[in-house]
């Protein structure tokens, strides 16, 4: 996938792969040597064509933009995959996104007018963005999508509870876009929180006690067992959290649900936001909780084939379940809470039904019922490509900045995490000073104000910097280890992809046509001669 090719690759839907595959038996039968079968591509790049190869060269040129959020490409595409005709077929790639930033939500909300949140905080992560050969077709159902959906549910789950205001500690709740890219979300957002920007406000580094990543959860189903896996770096708040996974799992036996520690032979955490933490500060706590542990359980990794049939959604209820107990154990800071108390956090199984069809399913897609609750939709089917970053990033950004993925997250993160319950009123220009956030306006116009704290994180390289309407590239910071590890990755400017096969009579088979039609001319050129000659003749007898 980072290679280099210099032909075009074009993945084809069933019914075009069908198609070629009868024109391809037709031209073994056929016995004509006149006719042959052409291919035209319309791939034309931006930074092909200037010769601007580089992320720096073409930023500089304008040609590409930098992958991340708030992103709207500059081009048309056609809504259907394929238009077929006789002898010639169409294949046009569907495209052309919008692209959110990272999202992050705190359980109970916290008070933006204070600053006195002295709370420790437990950070819940999980990534909305995946990748693949095929840039359109970037499902990512098990990586990282499956590890998304159980957080969303366990914040469902958690959202039920009462006292949640009495926790020791805060809970917090951030998805991640960019992932996929160099980990483009949790570098900027790490960076965003040592600047303390608008994005962040409410959250400090000095207050983070651990951070529990919910990677792949939706193949952890095997021989009837829900199994999972926690790797980790060894250090007390660790321990404490697989403490707290073995007590959530207690209270799940009878779900045949199970929790394991990670062989301690692997090199450390299996590829996920978490190194991004530990990169930064290496004596972060933190724990990954996956459905493999030594070897990944995801055969199609970063690959199209990464669907929904590659999941069960037994496993991400199973998930969901113990990733919201774990949670209220850590954010309870108590170590004798009993498998009773536990029991009554429970996950809406149905819920997850929902979310997978919505988020992995062309049908219904994004024209779910859950969605459409909460936002208007511009596509049907889901794509968790990151997209490219058009304009100036902001932790405001106006709904049509959004795509569809990220703007469904935000708001039901600040739905489910809203307080207190059924307090709630249209939405004013009131709302934001009052601490809430205007959750559903794009379903009615009017949207419900509710008091919640979740924001919007920009995703985009920590080495760029948007100035006086230009992409600048910075140089590496020697004493920053995330900025000298930090890749910049750019997607070029470009029109609808397009690839047409038709046939056409081969130039031999031409030539011979032309010779013999000005054979044929002359040949009758000399017979109207001839015939004038003898007809005049002959009148001159007469």
């Amino acid at each position: 996938m980072w290679k280099s090719y210099n032909f075009p690759v074009f993945l084809l839907s069933e019914s075009s792969t069908s198609t070629l595959q009868e024109i391809a038996m037709k031209n073994e039968k056929t016995e004509r040597a006149y006719t042959t079968n052409v291919a035209e591509f319309d791939v034309v790049m931006q930074t092909t064509k200037v010769g601007t190869h580089d992320s720096e060269s073409c930023l500089k040129e304008e040609t590409c933009l930098p992958l991340g959020g708030y992103s709207r490409k500059k081009m048309s595409f056609a809504n259907r995959s394929d238009v077929y005709s006789y002898g010639d077929i169409t294949i046009l790639l569907r495209g052309g996104m919008l692209r959110g930033g990272s999202v992050w939500s705190a359980l109970p909300p916290i008070d933006r007018l204070s600053s006195n949140q002295s709370k420790p905080i437990i950070l819940a992560v999980a990534s909305m963005d995946a990748q693949s050969f095929f840039r359109d077709k970037s499902l990512g159902a098990d990586s990282p999508i499956s590890g998304m959906i159980s957080l969303l549910a366990a914040v469902d789950a958690l959202s039920h509870v009462d006292g949640l205001d009495d926790l020791n500690r805060q809970l917090v709740f951030l998805v991640f876009t960019g992932e996929a890219w160099g980990y483009l979300g949790s570098r900027r957002f790490l960076l965003e929180l040592d600047q303390q920007s608008d994005a962040v406000h409410g959250l400090k580094s000095t207050l983070m006690h651990l951070v529990m990543e919910i990677g792949s959860t939706g193949r952890g189903l095997n021989q009837g067992n829900k199994t999972f896996f926690a790797h980790t770096e060894v250090s007390s708040a660790s321990n404490e959290t697989l403490d707290a996974l073995k007590l959530a799992q207690e209270s799940l036996k009878s779900d045949g649900v199970t929790i394991s520690t990670a062989n301690s032979s692997n090199p450390g955490v299996p590829p996920s936001s978490m190194m991004a933490f530990l990169r930064k500060n290496s004596s972060t706590s933190g724990i990954v909780l996956e459905d493999f542990d030594t070897i990944f359980a995801n055969k199609f990794y970063h690959s199209h084939l990464d669907d929904s049939a590659n999941i069960n959604s037994s496993a991400i209820v199973a998930a969901a379940s113990l990733v919201a107990r774990t949670l209220y154990v850590l954010a309870s800071d108590n170590k004798n809470l009993t498998s009773s108390a536990l029991s009554a956090i429970n996950v809406n199984a149905s819920l997850v039904e929902e979310l997978i069809s919505c988020m992995l399913d062309c049908n219904p897609g994004l024209s779910c019922e859950l969605v459409k609750s909460y936002i208007s939709t511009t596509n049907t089917c889901p794509n968790h490509y990151v997209g490219v970053v058009l304009g100036e990033p902001s932790s405001t950004p106006h709904p049509n900045q959004v795509d569809d993925i990220s703007r469904f997250v935000w708001n039901f993160l600040a739905d489910r995490t809203s307080t207190p319950k059924g307090d709630t009123s249209v939405c004013s220009q009131d709302c934001g000073k009052k601490g809430g956030v205007c959750i559903r306006a794009e379903t009615d116009g009017k949207g419900v104000c509710v008091i919640s704290t979740t924001r919007y994180v920009p995703a985009y390289s920590t080495r760029l910097k948007f100035d006086s309407g230009t992409w600048q590239l910075l140089p590496p910071n020697s004493s920053d280890p995330m900025g000298m590890l930090d890749p910049v990755w750019t997607e070029s400017n470009w029109n609808t992809i397009g690839l047409r096969v038709y046939t056409v009579q081969d130039a031999a088979y031409d030539r011979l046509v032309l010779l013999g039609g000005i054979t044929v001319t002359v040949l009758a050129y000399l017979a109207i001669l001839l015939t004038r000659a003898y007809i005049t003749k002959a009148l001159k007898q007469d």
